[in-house]
């Protein structure tokens, strides 16, 4: 089974959620500060609990890391050959920090790729920066805007509500807890099997020898087409030059015969 990786524009998405905040606070009286409060009200035991804890309650066994991943050139992060699933382990070394690439990235098909995305599958994990971990610890409120903006990216992607054997998510949040990265594996993104890229392949080749043959059949007929025209150009000049002879012919004699004919009248 082959599974693909989905990747929106960071910068797009995050561009979507502030317009949307800045439309609540000129349309209400009310910020998004207080909205959070409001709803803290209501749900006090929630806001009490530490994104690591909303993180592992919405993903049972879902991996909590701190370090500065966000770091990570965006460029960098979207290869298919970055090592995304060092991430979902108990231990991550802080190299996969300055990974660089070596050689052309490879393909969605290729077998290593393939083969790294099934091991994370129904794994889920979340990259928090240190300065990040030190405000969330004054601010439950801010974890709680961290799981809500999760949420939406995971609305906007079309990933299931509930955490799956099918599906994995890794998350990378900057300082201000935003979204710096991500990497959305599943169901959701799958990709032809490699049966089925054979066969995709053979239909491409056979209607490319189509179009190929078509195109030699076009020339073909293009130049019979020439040359009949040719032909006929040439028999209507020969049938032209011949008729012209002809009439020069029969106007010369005429007037030959006129010229003998006054002849013997003189």
């Amino acid at each position: 089974m082959n599974l693909g990786l989905n990747y929106l524009t960071n910068n797009y998405y995050m561009n979507q959620i502030n317009q949307q905040k800045k439309a609540v606070e000129q349309d209400s009286s009310v910020g998004f500060n207080r909205i959070l409060s409001a709803k803290s009200i209501g749900s006090a035991a929630k806001t009490e609990q530490s994104l690591k804890d909303m993180w592992q309650t919405r993903f049972p066994g879902g991996y909590y890391h701190v370090m500065d991943a966000y770091k990570i050139p965006q460029n960098v992060w979207e290869r298919l050959d970055f090592p995304h699933e060092k991430f979902f382990s108990n231990e991550v070394d802080e190299s996969v920090l300055n990974w660089q690439p070596a050689g052309a990235a490879p393909e969605l098909s290729d077998s290593s790729v393939q083969s790294r995305l099934n091991s994370v599958l129904g794994k889920n994990s979340i990259v928090v920066p240190p300065a990040l971990e030190e405000k969330l610890k004054n601010n439950p409120e801010l974890a709680d805007k961290i799981m809500t903006n999760i949420d939406n990216l995971f609305a906007w992607n079309g990933y299931p509500s509930l955490p799956d054997g099918m599906h994995s998510a890794l998350i990378v949040l900057d300082e201000n807890g935003e979204v710096a990265h991500y990497q959305l594996v599943g169901a959701g993104f799958m990709g032809p099997s490699d049966e089925e890229l054979r066969r995709i392949e053979e239909e491409q080749k056979a209607k490319q020898e189509k179009r190929e043959e078509y195109a030699r059949l076009m020339e073909e007929t293009a130049k019979e087409k020439k040359e009949k025209w040719q032909e006929s150009n040439e028999k209507y000049y020969q049938s032209n030059l011949l008729e012209k002879v002809i009439r020069t012919y029969e106007v010369n004699f005429i007037s030959q015969e006129r010229v003998v004919c006054f002849a013997k009248t003189d």
